[in-house]
């Protein structure tokens, strides 16, 4: 999650904190809260389950992000837990969970993850774990509930750790994927400071969320199924 632009991080400044937000981005506020997430461009039902795959030069990676019905409070703010777990070859190669809110308003916010990396059966690293409100760490912005062409924010802000921000680029992009056409959506170029040049879209399907993401150098995350919901 990245970006070649660094100027763009001097658009950003203040954006996404606790106590206030860059021009036009919301503020967070712990008491205005509500318990479901239903952001057209990021909408969690519980009991829904999205497959993605790519085909890398270590094999096919496979992500099964699934929606729970079960919730961590964070910051004081009540959050749906999303269990994701890769699968490298058949292998699982890493288990997160990533703890989301939606604000009255329909934005979308990103609280933390507690991830692990797996060799063998074996947790490995948990690098890349943060939660809002732990050292430093404060909630970030995953979706704005009206998006706009050039607004760039953090998505999470820990410093040293997770540091993601996204440009919306897009309104009424398409993707493709092996599950169909995707008209309508939100694009955004997601990078971070951590690794500078690095660049990663993302495509946002209304009614769906994430159905496509591609790096900089044109290798394909692609959403090919949905289980339940």
């Amino acid at each position: 999650m990245r970006c070649a632009l660094a100027c763009l991080l001097l658009v950003l400044l203040g954006a996404g904190c606790s106590s206030g937000g860059g021009a036009g981005l919301p503020v967070f506020d712990a008491q205005r809260f509500g318990t479901a997430v239903d952001n057209l461009y990021f909408p969690l039902e519980p009991g829904t389950t999205y497959v993605f795959e790519a085909d890398t030069e270590d094999g096919l990676e496979r992500v099964e992000v699934e929606i729970t019905d079960q919730t961590r409070v964070v910051m004081g703010v009540t959050c749906v837990v999303v269990h994701a777990r890769e699968y490298l070859d058949g292998e699982l190669v890493e288990d997160t969970f990533d703890w989301f809110a939606q604000d009255l308003d329909g934005n979308v916010w990103y609280f933390g993850e507690d991830s692990k990396e797996i060799e063998n059966g074996v947790v490995v690293s948990t690098e890349g774990s943060w939660e809002a409100g732990v050292d430093g760490a404060r909630p970030g912005i995953i979706m704005l509930a009206a998006p706009w062409i050039g607004v760039t924010y953090e998505q999470e802000y820990a410093p040293g750790v997770a540091e993601d921000m996204a440009t919306v680029v897009g309104l009424s992009d398409t993707a493709t994927t092996p599950l169909g056409s995707f008209t309508g959506c939100v694009r955004t170029e997601d990078f971070t400071p951590l690794e500078p040049g690095v660049m990663e879209e993302k495509f946002y399907a209304p009614g769906l969320g994430v159905v496509l993401e591609v790096d900089d150098e044109g290798n394909r995350t692609e959403l090919v199924d949905i289980l339940g919901g």
